[in-house]
């Protein structure tokens, strides 16, 4: 159980600094047209990407573990619900595999508290 929930930390602490630093790259024509969609504008990718980067830092601490992996999951809640807004239907339905990510996460707890 110990060795799963690493793995899983580990994925998820990189997703979270992976997706932080392509906010800082300029965005391909689909990306900036799906942002478009969300109504997410390219000045605030930045702010979204330091986000993304200090949630993915925050998983890797037992201090902040569980508030990581709540912050996280705020912030898919958040693209989905934007997504729905956007009647863009299919990226609110392939954003619940990464909903269930920091979910599973806090309920097998941080695996190396002492």
């Amino acid at each position: 159980m110990k060795i799963v929930s690493v793995i899983l930390i580990l994925a998820s602490a990189f997703l979270s600094v992976k997706h932080g630093w392509d906010a800082f790259q300029p965005p391909s024509p689909e990306q900036a047209k799906m942002m478009g969609n969300l109504g997410v504008t390219e000045s605030i990718m930045p702010y979204f990407g330091v986000f993304s980067i200090i949630i993915g830092l925050m998983l890797l601490f037992p201090q902040t573990f569980f508030l990581g992996n709540v912050l996280n999951a705020v912030t898919i809640v958040l693209i989905m619900a934007l997504s729905l807004r956007a009647g863009d239907f299919k990226t609110a339905l392939m954003e619940i595999p990464f909903l269930a990510l920091p979910l599973l996460l806090i309920w097998f707890r941080y695996p190396f508290k002492f």
